[in-house]
Formats: structure tokens, sequence, C-alpha cells
């Protein structure tokens, strides 16, 4: 076995005994990678179980490893999605690269704040070496947009950031970050690589505009008040008739999974995705992240041929940019809205991701509330790597040597 050069493995267990989970699918991540030692952890977890025993059980098998991760609302794997709740593990080792965590707790009280402490914390350890940086952060309790804009105020305008919003099984209620022996929530957990290696990040959607495009009026922050000056569920209304009146009882989330609005930014080909959560009784949308005022949104419809297309080329995408270096480690941050419009077939989208990556290659990934990543996945050009959130998104970081 090749000692030099980056290693990675993959390991997944579950069952009713949270401890027990976490050291299974620990043990077994460390046995396929073949050194008892590890560098990094990266732990995806249901939240069926309890958080903090199975960092626990983890920790009892990988002492000195540097351990991150998240609650999930569903675990992917080499295997492809995890059909049942789980715990699944990355261990990655390597000569080449050092990783330097930082968290920013109480995003309740101030996001774009928690962003930039998670993110400085990050920067004081690592220094002007830091190469890319990943982050977890929980969303139900603030704004994803600003959380992602306090990690540029740190690391610069122009940073590669990648990661996905904890997840917790579609419950929208609570949700967990974890940084080496402690379970957080309401935090965002960062973790900083710097050394000698390679990343690559795709980052696609393949929703379908429909209609004609808007403009958004009236709004503040994540609240769109007015499109084309008329209360914003209009948009809805008109497309979907009577059907449409539900929305003002019913969750909008539900319907707005397949339906979600599309907004054009630049740099991007795609527009970028907003998730309307709730409606009020004035007609105005409450969306998983803002839309500003001015901007032009149409609603888009999602289709499952063009998801698994658009999947294969983010991941194509990501390869591309190791300029010709094997991909060692695949992470994926992929939102729950894929994993409702797929279904059962939810593993056809992973699958196109390995024709593009390698079969073999070690996968860990999540169904998220939220991706970040680069529009357009851009890191070369750094001047035009702008890091956003992104909804209903599949983005795909590749590492190599």
């Amino acid at each position: 076995m090749e000692t030099k050069g980056m290693k990675a493995s993959v390991g997944m267990a579950y069952g009713d005994d949270s401890y027990a989970v976490g050291v299974n699918a620990c043990q077994d991540a460390i046995d396929q990678l073949g050194d008892k030692n590890p560098d990094l952890l990266i732990v995806f977890s249901s939240v069926k179980y309890d958080q903090q025993k199975v960092i626990d059980g983890v920790r009892s098998v990988a002492k000195e490893a540097l351990l991150v991760g998240s609650s999930t609302s569903g675990e992917i794997t080499t295997a492809g999605p995890m059909k049942e709740h789980s715990v699944a593990i990355m261990a990655i080792k390597s000569p080449e690269i050092k990783y330097f965590v930082g968290v920013g707790e109480n995003i309740l009280a101030n996001p774009r704040l928690a962003g930039k402490m998670a993110a400085d914390k990050v920067k004081e350890q690592a220094g002007d070496s830091l190469k890319a940086f990943m982050m977890m952060p929980d969303v139900l309790v603030g704004n994803g947009a600003d959380i992602v804009r306090g990690v540029l105020d740190s690391l610069g305008a122009h940073f590669p950031v990648v990661g996905g919003a904890s997840g917790d099984d579609f419950a929208f209620k609570k949700t967990y970050q974890y940084v080496n022996d402690k379970v957080y929530s309401g935090a965002v957990v960062g973790l900083g690589l710097v050394g000698n290696f390679k990343i690559g990040i795709g980052v696609k959607h393949g929703w379908i505009p429909v209609g004609e495009s808007m403009k958004v009026t009236k709004s503040e922050g994540a609240v769109i008040h007015e499109i084309n000056g008329a209360p914003a569920v209009k948009i809805y209304e008109d497309y979907f008739g009577e059907e449409a009146k539900i929305m003002r009882t019913e969750a909008l989330a539900k319907l707005a999974i397949t339906y979600p609005l599309g907004m054009k930014v630049a740099g991007s080909d795609e527009l970028l995705i907003r998730d309307p959560i709730t409606v009020d009784e004035h007609g105005s949308i409450t969306c998983a992240a803002e839309i500003p005022e001015g901007s032009e949104v149409r609603l888009m419809v999602g289709s499952r041929e063009e998801a698994v297309k658009v999947a294969k080329i983010a991941a194509e995408n990501a390869v591309a940019q190791l300029e010709g270096s094997a991909p060692k480690a695949v992470i994926i941050f992929n939102c729950i809205a894929r994993n409702k419009l797929f279904g059962e077939k939810s593993g056809d989208e992973i699958n196109a991701i390995q024709q593009a990556i390698g079969k073999e290659v070690p996968l860990i990934g999540f169904y998220t509330y939220g991706e970040q990543a680069p529009l357009g996945g851009e890191v070369k050009n750094i001047e035009q790597c702008n890091s956003a959130f992104h909804n209903e998104t599949v983005v795909i970081c590749v590492l190599a040597d």
C-alpha cells in the first residue's frame, strides 16, 4: 500500500445503540483506511441517534484525529444514499495536508458574526497559507447567506468556500454540528485546509425555469413582499390557480421543494435557487435565504432527468479542476429537495457523479438544508471566485494530491 499521498476511506453503521453505531462506523472507516491514526474524521449522522453518544463512540476508536461533522437529512456513502438512518464517516490521512477547525456560535443572535468568528479562528491557526474552507452551518436559526457573508468578511471576497447546512431528517426543528468531542447546535463549524493538495468544486442544480422573468419590487432580507408590484405569492397563484390557495394555510415548503424560485446572478450560467418556506396573510413569501430587491426571478420546475445530467457535469467540472491528478476523496453536499425530487431513484444521481469521478473513489455526503460553493464552481480564476449560499443544488468537492 502506498504510504505517500492522500488516502481516504468511508465507513458506516446503523442500529439502535447510538454509542455502538459511532464505534462501528469509525472502526469500519479505520479498517478500510488501513491506518489506526487518521488525520481527519468527517462525521455525518442521522438525528435519530443521541448525538453526543455517537461522537463519544467515534472518539473511543480514534482519539487523536481532528473531528468535524453535522447532523443530516440523509447520509450518502460510496455505496450510494443510505436507505436507513445511519452514521457515515470519512477518514483521511495525508502527509501533505494540515487541518484547522473553528466554531462560530450563536447564529441566532448574529449569523454574519458567527460566520466571521468560525473563519477568524481557522485563519488565526492557518495563517496566510489557508487554501480552502469547508463549513457546516445551522440555518434553522439564522440566514445562511449572512453566515457565508461573515466567512468572506474574514477570508476575503474571493475565497473558495464549500459546505452544507446541517439537517434533521426533514423535521426542521433542531440541527447539530460537531467538533472533536463536542456537539453544538445553532453554530457554524469551519474546517480550513492548508498544504500541497488540489481541490475541485462542482455545483449545479438542473431546475428548469417556467414562465417569464419577473422583478422583485419589494423585499427585506429573506422576505419577498412584492413581485412585479403584486403580493409575492401571486407568482404561484397565477401558475397553480385554485391549488395555490392551500399555500396560505399549509407550508409552502412542501410545494416549493419542486417549484422553487430562481434568481439571476452574475457569474453563474444557472439561476441561483431560493426555497420559499412560508406565506403570510399579506402574500409575502419568506425564503431560505435572501432575494435582494430588484432581483430578476423566475418560477422553476424540478426535472429528474436534468438533475441527474447536471450532477454528472458538476462532477466532471470538479475533476477538471484537479489538472490531471487522480481524485482521492469526494465530499458531497446535496440538498434535501433533490432527495425529495428523486424519491426512490436518489441513487441515480450519485451513480452519475461516480461515473465522472470513479466508482472506487471514497465518497461521503449528506442531504442538506442549503449548500455553500463558489458560483459556477469557479476556483481557478480567483478574482471570479464568488462563494454563495445555494438551495436545491448539488455541491461536489473533490480532493487530490
